[in-house]
């Protein structure tokens, strides 16, 4: 039987706080890339765009994570993927348990649930009656619960109007308090030790091939993050692999539901991550005024419905910001709209199975109902 790996201990690095000081001759220097990243976001000038703009000279990138081969044919048995990463095959498969909170996403959710019900076992899904933010949020699941019809769904609705926080609109303590909730479901769940459970958010779509890996291999790491090929806005525009936040953990008493750093291994390419990828123009809205960085929406025009279709079908930033990087180089290649593909390969297979119906998640397809 193949050995648990674990990770290495590295000593943790601290962030540096962005207070220092430049000479004339590196504001000289910065100075043309400053020029052409604001021709390029024409903003008035705040410190966001000052610190995204520097971030490389005052913040450290987190420690790099140890990537993990991800092995896959068609033509291979079970027994000779596992042994291609270095793995055993159990005697019976594990039972899978997928752990998510659902905001809006009815479409993503849809592909989500048929991609990976041939290997989940149960589906967990909590719904709030408030957004991040502290608005008061329809039950949209609830409202088409027959759309997802499924013995393997365990549905809860968590009423949060009664949180302090609610009151004061404290949208990463109401975040916080959304997965405090989802951690309580997923024990209350039937889930035992040995079991897997996924922690991801809707959007953060595992793979078959990664699933049938933690279904039967014997050895994977105890915690595992998920690297997802990362879109925006539908799956004609690829950003990069930088997603990295969903996990797959085998689960033990002490298991506790998160969506941050947890652990140095990465599975490759092991699914897809699709950001704002819905399906109305109305859509976009509640989310952009509904999630942790609804502060981002620094004006009332970002929220126009011709400026966000504009946007979509250009490949651009929806609130006009910089994008984050460690590194100029980096923040460089970035700045700019995403470049369009039009390759529709190795995505979802119940997306294009459904084509007609999820046409606007696929190449040519950025034009959005109202």
């Amino acid at each position: 039987m193949a050995k648990t790996i674990s990770p290495p201990s590295t000593p943790s690095k601290t962030t540096r706080p962005p207070n220092l000081r430049f000479n004339p001759l590196l504001l000289l220097l910065l100075l043309p890339f400053s020029l052409l990243t604001f021709s390029l976001y024409p903003l008035p000038f705040s410190h966001r765009h000052l610190t995204y703009l520097l971030r490389p000279l005052w913040d450290t990138p987190p420690r790099p994570f140890i990537h993990l081969p991800h092995f896959f044919s068609q033509n291979l048995s079970v027994s000779q993927l596992c042994g291609l990463h270095g793995w055993s095959v159990l005697p019976s498969p594990r039972l899978i348990y997928d752990a998510i909170l659902f905001s809006n996403e009815l479409d993503l959710l849809e592909i989500r649930l048929s991609e990976m019900s041939p290997y989940v076992d149960r589906f967990l899904i909590l719904e709030s009656n408030s957004t991040f933010t502290g608005r008061p949020k329809p039950l949209y699941f609830f409202s088409n619960i027959s759309r997802f019809a499924s013995h393997k769904i365990i549905y809860e609705i968590l009423p949060i109007t009664s949180s302090p926080y609610y009151q004061r609109g404290d949208p990463f303590r109401l975040e916080a308090i959304h997965r405090t909730a989802l951690n309580s479901l997923l024990h209350r769940s039937g889930i035992k030790p040995g079991d897997i459970v996924i922690m991801a958010d809707t959007d953060e779509i595992p793979s078959p091939e990664t699933l049938q890996l933690l279904k039967w291999c014997d050895g994977i790491p105890p915690v595992m993050h998920l690297e997802l090929k990362h879109y925006v806005y539908s799956f004609e525009f690829p950003v990069d692999y930088s997603s990295w936040r969903a996990t797959a953990h085998v689960y033990h008493n002490n298991t506790r539901y998160r969506h941050s750093r947890q652990t140095d291994f990465l599975l490759s390419d092991a699914g897809w991550h699709c950001s704002f990828c819905f399906r109305t123009i109305e859509d976009f809205i509640f989310k952009m005024t509904a999630y942790s960085h609804a502060d981002r929406v620094r004006k009332r025009s970002y929220l126009d419905p011709k400026r966000i279709q504009r946007i979509i079908c250009e490949g651009g930033d929806l609130f006009n910001l910089l994008p984050e990087e460690y590194s100029f180089r980096e923040l460089l290649m970035k700045i700019g709209p995403i470049p369009k593909s039009g390759s529709a390969v190795n995505l979802p297979a119940y997306l294009l199975s459904n084509a007609e119906r999820f046409k606007f998640l696929l190449p040519g397809g950025c034009l959005r109902e109202k």
